[in-house]
């Protein structure tokens, strides 16, 4: 079958990997913008596992072709795939005024990020614009790091369609990654999306519940790790998002609990709830600054910070809402000097630096530390995770770490002679 897939997001560029991959012939429609470059560059556009290799594969079988979005020339296949970036509503209405110019398609599928009814408005201006072609919801619940597994091998998929032909299509495109078990969930279009965001408001919740809980572990003397383990063996809680930590990011997560709290306060109902998530998490953000202000008394004006990790989770290059920005702010604000590694994000990081003050980046992770009076360890990347503690502690001023991740023994670190703080560990 031929199909269509028009945007630049992660969710875009894997299904359109994706389905070249089950045979389908696909038209990968690019905004003109820094994935096109790079993919014309034959860059790695995107930094998800598996990901380029496969779409390098399929444009070398002929299965996949990538244009630029352009002004969308030439007849849409039967089939077309719409995943924008949030907040691309003109993008939007330039497919639907594409397909209703050039007839052909038969089925508008929507994996925009959009707000809660915007599937049923597309619709609805198709049907404007003199064209009754069916639009569903097939909202984007992929994870980065493991995007095409999700999608390949799926546990769920949240479809939201409430139209019988519209349906089965959609299902047989779908076959080859839902043949274990039906794990395809059918809704109305509002219900999917409203679902889509409604997930990530709870698991947003599960992490900032799990963070106040490591505070109140500092002060009873508890190790949260154990309490983890006790809450995530008991079958109603189960073991997933119970991780404290330094706060969560991402261009997806945190714009998906915003985009439920505008919903909710947009129809007048109190979001304090989500409302206190976002607080928590943004006071989570800076936690090991203050435990870096505490453990020097203040006295933390010209000292040497060393980041591990700056990307809002391991296996991207995106640093969007993470919490690296925002502890780099406040030890910025504190005159202290910034040093930082992290295996992909530094350009982004860069980037995101510009004028506003001073980083020295860093390719080695030991170059990093050299001299430092701390080590903050913001992102898990499993490079991190086992270093060479007798090298650490000889390359550092003061062998002081701050695990934002607990992703160390606290015990096995202190009898290496370190200094160590966790997240509500002992």
């Amino acid at each position: 079958m031929r199909i269509d897939v028009v945007g630049d997001t992660l969710c875009a560029a894997v299904t359109a990997a994706a389905l070249a991959q089950t045979g389908h012939l696909v038209t990968w429609h690019l905004p003109e913008g820094r994935y096109w470059q790079s993919l014309q560059s034959d860059g790695d556009g995107y930094h998800e596992p598996g990901l380029m290799a496969l779409i390098r594969e399929q444009i070398k079988t002929n299965h996949l072709t990538i244009q630029a979005m352009g002004d969308l020339p030439g007849e849409p296949s039967p089939v077309v795939f719409m995943a924008l970036q949030p907040g691309a509503r003109e993008l939007a209405e330039a497919v639907l005024g594409w397909l209703v110019q050039r007839p052909g398609c038969d089925l508008l599928i929507n994996q925009s990020v959009f707000p809660v009814g915007t599937t049923e408005e597309l619709r609805q201006g198709m049907e404007e614009r003199g064209e009754a072609i069916p639009v569903v919801c097939l909202p984007d619940t992929l994870q980065e790091g493991r995007a095409l597994q999700g999608f390949s091998r799926p546990e769920h998929i949240l479809l939201g369609c409430d139209d019988a032909d519209a349906e089965r299509l959609i299902r047989e495109i779908l076959r080859p990654f839902n043949r274990r078990q039906d794990v395809i969930q059918v809704m109305r279009p509002r219900e999917a999306e409203f679902a889509k965001l409604a997930i990530s408001g709870m698991l947003a919740t599960r992490l900032s519940f799990m963070n106040d809980m490591a505070l109140l572990a500092e002060e009873l003397n508890v190790d949260i790790d154990v309490i983890r383990q006790g809450m995530g063996s008991d079958p109603r809680i189960g073991e997933a998002y119970l991780y404290a930590g330094c706060g969560f990011g991402g261009p997806g997560f945190s714009r998906d609990v915003m985009n439920l709290t505008d919903t909710l306060r947009s129809r007048r109902i109190d979001a304090e709830l989500l409302e206190q998530v976002l607080q928590i998490n943004e006071r989570q953000k800076e936690v090991l600054f203050r435990k870096f202000w505490r453990h020097y008394e203040g006295e933390v004006s010209r000292r040497r910070v060393a980041l591990w990790g700056a990307a809002f989770k391991p296996g991207s290059d995106r640093v969007d809402n993470g919490p690296a920005l925002r502890l780099i702010e406040a030890l910025w604000a504190q005159d202290v000097e910034v040093h930082v590694h992290d295996p992909l994000a530094l350009p982004e990081l860069a980037r995101w630096a510009g004028d506003r003050g001073p980083l020295l980046l860093h390719e080695n992770s030991y170059d990093a530390v050299r001299d430092c009076d701390a080590l903050m360890v913001v992102t898990e990347w499993k490079e991190y995770w086992s270093p060479d503690w007798e090298g650490l502690k000889d390359a550092m001023k003061m062998p002081l770490i701050l695990d934002g991740r607990n992703i160390y023994d606290p015990s096995y670190v202190k009898s290496k002679g370190l200094q160590y703080y966790g997240i509500g560990r002992v």
